[in-house]
């Protein structure tokens, strides 16, 4: 599967690729001529790896938030071949495909239950567009996705999204992370496990943003992450009236 490229203005928002690039990409010191010189320069070259990485990872992030030049935070991505359905477990532990949302708008974030910041922060930011639709948000669908399968379950996801809104559909993977990574491949979300302390503590990095999409469930629009409620409904009411 090999779609056409992502513009730059989106796939800015995949910090862990620009972390690996920019660590393949740290240079290397000069040859060492013995154990000792060995030992130092390997350490050199984890460091500056590391600052390499820490400072690709921040201008990633910032690039990912900052506004375009004419203060939108969203991008028109329908030319782009981006997405498709797919069928993942709801907070029932029923199969929910993406596509029985058809007829509807959705918007459609992945993130995890555990998250310390970025996905509590898009949730409750989901809530308030849905706010602001007033009577039209019966025509939207949230749909959160996890990139956690083996610490959310259906029931955990259920719970975690109801907290924000009754309405949230939570959805993961029950099929040992096989079908999830389906979706992330669809809609080109980046996520790995880090901060590893033991099995079931850890932290998982991941990409960050918004997919709106459209009555026919195509991909429409991109909101970075740091979009705000009334520009999120502003595009929400485009596709609505369409």
């Amino acid at each position: 599967m090999k779609p056409k490229l992502i513009p730059a203005l989106i796939a800015s928002v995949f910090a862990l690729a620009a972390c690996d690039q920019a660590a393949n990409n740290a240079p290397a010191p000069s040859a060492p001529a013995t154990a000792s010189s060995n030992a130092s320069a390997a350490s050199q070259t984890s460091e500056t790896a590391s600052a390499a990485s820490s400072t690709a990872e921040a201008a990633s992030q910032a690039s990912a938030t900052a506004p375009k030049a004419d203060g939108s935070m969203s991008t028109d991505i329908r030319k782009d071949n981006i997405g498709g359905d797919f069928t993942l477990t709801d907070g029932d532990g029923k199969p929910f495909a993406l596509s029985s949302l058809k007829g509807k708008v959705v918007v459609l974030s992945f993130g995890y239950t555990h998250c310390p910041d970025i996905c509590p922060t898009e949730l409750l930011t989901y809530n308030d567009t849905l706010k602001q639709l007033g009577d039209e948000a019966k025509n939207v669908a949230v749909v959160f996705v996890s990139v956690d399968p083996d610490r959310d379950t259906p029931e955990l996801m259920k719970q975690y999204v109801k907290q924000f809104n009754p309405a949230f559909i939570g959805l993961t993977d029950t099929q040992g992370g096989n079908e999830i990574a389906l979706a992330k491949q669809q809609w080109r979300i980046i996520s790995a496990k880090a901060d590893i302390k033991s099995e079931k503590l850890y932290n998982v990095d991941h990409s960050s943003g918004t997919y709106l999409l459209d009555k026919q469930g195509n991909a429409a629009y991109f909101e970075r992450f740091g979009a705000e409620a009334p520009q999120i409904a502003s595009d929400i009411k485009k596709l609505l009236a369409e």
